[in-house]
């Protein structure tokens, strides 16, 4: 491990970019209890970056532009709602979560449910369309 990764809180963060970033951060706040750690905007409103923490975790996004490194992506609504990963988010209160996300208008794409290998956790859609699990069940916790 090098010696900046040992004093990085996370070690992998994902991106997103988002059509309406300025909205999309309203919502993960606002439903998914992220926190605003640094929102950089362009002169026009759109996000130029931003930095979104949940507890010890981070995600960055940026509105979609029509710069070299967006030509590498599609938007879910562009491939038909798909996506090719999804992001986990561990909390000890999913139940409320999942309300807030319901409350939203989410779709939930798999309901709330208690899970075999532990803890309970749903999946559903942000408004533009990307997948995210919540629930309890903790990957780190020793068995």
């Amino acid at each position: 491990m090098s010696e900046s990764s040992r004093n990085c809180k996370s070690t992998v963060i994902p991106g997103f970019r988002y059509r309406n970033a300025p909205a999309a951060i309203e919502w993960l706040c606002g439903v998914f209890g992220f926190e605003k750690h640094a929102v950089y905007a362009n002169p026009d409103g759109t996000i130029a970056h931003a930095e979104l923490t949940f507890e010890g975790g981070m995600i960055m996004l940026g509105s979609v532009k029509r710069s070299e490194y967006d030509q590498l992506m599609k938007q879910p609504d562009e491939i038909g709602k798909a996506n090719t990963h999804s992001v986990n988010l561990i909390t000890s209160d999913p139940d409320a979560v999942y309300a807030r996300a319901k409350a939203a208008g989410a779709e939930i794409v798999f309901d709330i449910e208690d899970k075999g290998y532990g803890g309970r956790a749903f999946t559903c859609r942000d408004p533009e369309g990307y997948i995210w699990g919540v629930g309890s069940y903790d990957p780190w916790q020793s068995k």
